[in-house]
C-alpha cells in the first residue's frame, strides 16, 4: 500500500452535519399527527421513495415498488408525494432554525433533509472560558454580547455515542495536538446535542448528527448511531492512513460508492479495476446499486494504488486534472471544502422524472415534458422571487407584490435513451444523458398568467424544437429520464447588502422619503424676508420633482440661497414654463423634455 505523504488534515475546525430523520414522512406525520404510531412510506410514481422507521421495522424499505410494499404491510399508510412544495417549505424554515442559531453563517444545505454547520468561531470562543480545573461544570455561552445566553455541561467528556467507543485519549500515548482535539470535538457535540433538542422542541423534527473536522467525517460518522442520536469520531486522527488513526479505522468499512464526493461513474470505474471486471449489477435495483462491493481498504491496499494509478484510472474526456489526487485524499479522510454560505441564488433549478414503462409516442413526451415545465415555472417562482415592498411595483391583476430575484438565461432539456436489447435479450445498463440548451424565453417570467398557461406555450416554442433537435426520428424511443433546467442565472438589482447590483429604479422612486431629512425647510414668515427676485410660487405640486410649493418646501435654487456657498448663484435657474417650478439652467431642456414626452 502506497503512504500517503504529503496530505494534511485541518483538525481545527469543528463542523456538524445534521441528517434530519425520515424527513419526508416527518413533514407529513407533523401535519396529522394521527400517522406518527403507523407505517407510512411516501409514494413517488410507482415507488417507495422513503418511509418512517415503524413501516421500516414491517419490511418495507426505499425504492420499493408499490406493489410488493403493499404485500409486505398491506396496513401501510401510502401519500403520494409527487408535490415538492411541502417539503421544499419545511427544508427552508428547519435549515433558517439552525443558521440562525450559529454565528458564523456558515450553513450548506444538501438536498432537503441535510445541513452542515461550521460552528469553529463558537468552538474558539468558549474553550477561552473554560475552567482547565473545573470542566465538569462548564457554561457555553451562545451570544457574545449577552454571556447569559448559554447552557451548562460537563467539557471533560463527549457528549453521545464516539467512534471508536472510548473516553478521553490517554495520557500515555496521546499527544498534545490529540488532547486539544479532544477538547474541541467535545465542545461540538455538547453544541450539536443543544441544537438537536432545539431542533426537536421548537419545530418538532428530530435529527441525527455527526460531529467531525470536515464535511466527509461529520456525514459519514453521523449515520452509525440512527435514529435520533448524535456520533463524535474522537482522535488520534493522524498518521493519514495507517491503522493507528480512527480516521483510518472507519473508511476502510465504508464501499468506495459511500464516499461523499465519489460519484456512481469514478465509484464504477474504480470498483472495475480493482475487481478486473465490470461489477455485476442488482437488476432488482432502479438506480444501479452493485451486488459487490469494493471498500475504502480493497483500494487503499490494492497493489501500487496512490494518485498516479487513480489519475490514470479515472482520466478521459471530462474528467477533471488532478481527479487521482482528489479521491485518494477523499479515501483517506481528507476534506478542505468548505461550508458554503447561505446563497441568495440558487445555481440552477431543474425537474426530472424517471421511467420504468417505455415513452415512446410524441403523445406521452409532450404530456411529460408539459407536467415538468408546470413544476419548473412554479419552482423558479418560488426561489427565484421574492417580495416587493414598493406597493408601486405590482400591476393590476400581477403576483402580488413579488419581483424577480434573478433571471436564469438558459433552459436546457437532457435525455437519457435505453440503449437497445443485445443478442441474447438483455439490455445494458446506461447512466450516459443527452442534452441540448437554448436561451430561456421572456415570456416565463410573466407573473400574471398561471404557470400551466406559460407551462404549454413553453413546450410548444421551446421544449418541442428542442426534442427534435436531440431525437431526429420521429417515433419508437425509449427513454428512462427527462431533465429540464433553468440555469445560467443573472442576478437583478436589489436593495439587499447581497445582492450584485443597485435597484436604481427603486432609488430614485424612495429618494425623496430617503432624503426628507436633509431638506432645507425656511418658514413662510422667513420667506419674506429673503432678498430675491425670483417670484414665489403659489400652489404648485410638481409631483415629478417632489416638491410642494404650498407646503413651504421651497425648490432647489431658493433652498441654495439660505448656503453659504459660491456655487448659490440667482442667475443660475429658470422657471419652467410647464410646471412653474426653478430648474438650473443645465437641467432646463431635460426637464421640459420630461412634461412634453408626458403629455
Amino acid at each position: 500500500m502506497q503512504k500517503s505523504r504529503g496530505m494534511r488534515r485541518d483538525d481545527r475546525r469543528i463542523i456538524i452535519h445534521f441528517d434530519y430523520d425520515c424527513f419526508y414522512a416527518s413533514v407529513v406525520e407533523n401535519e396529522d399527527p394521527t400517522l406518527k404510531s403507523v407505517p407510512l412510506a411516501i409514494q413517488q410514481k410507482q415507488i417507495i421513495v422513503t418511509c418512517n422507521y415503524e413501516a421500516r421495522r414491517r419490511g418495507l424499505r426505499k425504492l420499493q415498488l408499490i406493489t410488493e410494499a403493499k404485500q409486505v404491510c398491506p396496513e401501510a399508510v401510502i401519500i403520494l408525494g409527487e408535490d415538492l412544495t411541502r417539503f421544499r417549505d419545511a427544508s427552508k424554515e428547519l435549515y433558517n432554525f439552525l443558521q440562525q442559531s450559529i454565528w458564523s453563517g456558515k450553513a450548506e444545505r444538501l438536498g432537503f433533509d441535510e445541513v452542515w454547520l461550521d460552528c469553529t468561531d463558537m468552538i474558539d470562543y468558549n474553550i477561552e472560558l473554560l475552567n482547565q480545573n473545573d470542566l465538569q461544570h462548564s457554561f457555553f455561552c451562545l451570544n457574545k454580547d449577552d454571556p447569559t445566553r448559554g447552557f451548562e455541561y460537563d467539557a471533560s467528556q463527549v457528549f453521545g455515542p464516539t467512534f471508536p467507543r472510548s473516553t478521553a485519549p490517554s495520557s500515555e500515548s496521546a499527544t498534545a495536538t490529540d488532547e486539544q482535539l479532544y477538547i474541541r470535538l467535545c465542545l461540538g457535540s455538547h453544541l450539536a446535542r443543544h441544537l438537536r433538542h432545539g431542533l426537536e422542541a421548537e419545530k418538532g423534527y428530530t435529527s441525527t448528527v455527526g460531529i467531525a473536522t470536515s464535511k466527509i467525517l461529520s456525514k459519514l460518522i453521523g449515520n452509525v448511531n440512527k435514529p435520533k442520536n448524535q456520533t463524535t469520531i474522537v482522535p488520534p486522527y493522524d498518521p493519514v492512513g495507517l491503522p493507528e488513526s480512527n480516521v483510518a479505522q472507519f473508511l476502510d468499512a465504508h464501499d468506495i460508492g459511500k464516499i461523499p464526493g465519489i460519484g456512481f461513474k469514478i465509484a464504477h470505474k474504480i470498483r472495475s479495476h480493482v475487481l478486473g471486471r465490470p461489477p455485476d449489477f442488482d437488476q432488482g435495483l432502479i438506480y444501479g446499486a452493485t451486488k459487490e462491493s469494493v471498500t475504502v481498504l480493497d483500494v487503499r491496499s490494492y497493489p501500487a494504488m496512490g494518485p498516479e494509478m487513480l489519475e490514470t484510472i479515472l482520466a478521459g474526456p471530462g474528467s477533471p486534472k488532478g481527479i487521482g489526487g482528489k479521491v485518494w485524499e477523499l479515501i483517506h479522510g481528507i476534506d478542505d471544502s468548505e461550508v458554503g454560505m447561505a446563497k441568495r441564488i440558487p445555481s440552477q433549478i431543474s425537474q426530472e422524472d424517471s421511467y420504468m414503462k417505455y415513452l415512446r409516442t410524441f403523445e406521452q413526451v409532450k404530456e411529460q415534458l408539459l407536467l415538468l415545465s408546470d413544476r419548473l415555472i412554479r419552482r423558479m417562482r418560488m426561489d427565484l422571487c421574492e417580495d416587493d415592498d414598493d406597493d408601486d411595483a405590482a400591476t393590476e391583476g400581477a403576483h402580488p407584490r413579488s419581483r424577480w430575484m434573478a433571471h436564469p438565461r438558459t433552459l436546457r432539456l437532457s435525455t437519457r435513451p435505453r440503449p437497445p436489447p443485445g443478442p441474447d435479450g438483455t439490455r445494458a445498463r446506461t447512466f450516459h444523458r443527452i442534452s441540448r440548451s437554448g436561451p430561456m424565453p421572456n415570456f416565463v417570467f410573466n407573473l400574471i398568467e398561471s404557470s400551466i398557461v406559460l407551462a404549454e406555450r413553453l413546450v410548444a416554442e421551446t421544449l418541442l424544437p428542442m426534442f427534435r433537435k436531440l431525437h431526429h426520428e420521429t417515433n419508437g424511443w425509449n427513454l428512462s429520464l427527462i431533465n429540464i433546467a433553468a440555469t445560467n442565472m443573472a442576478e437583478t438589482a436589489a436593495e439587499t447588502k447581497d445582492s450584485k447590483g443597485r435597484d436604481i429604479g427603486k432609488m430614485f422612486r424612495h429618494q425623496d422619503e430617503v432624503l426628507k431629512d436633509f431638506k432645507v425647510v425656511v418658514e413662510s414668515d422667513t420667506i419674506e424676508d429673503v432678498p430675491s427676485p425670483l417670484p414665489k410660487a403659489s400652489s404648485v405640486d410638481d409631483s415629478s420633482t417632489g416638491i410642494d410649493a404650498s407646503s413651504g418646501n421651497l425648490p432647489l435654487a431658493d433652498a441654495a440661497e439660505g448656503w453659504d456657498s459660491e456655487d448659490s448663484e440667482r442667475g443660475d435657474v429658470e422657471r419652467c414654463e410647464y410646471c412653474q417650478a426653478y430648474v438650473p439652467i443645465f437641467a432646463l431642456a431635460a426637464h421640459q423634455r420630461y412634461h412634453q414626452l408626458s403629455n
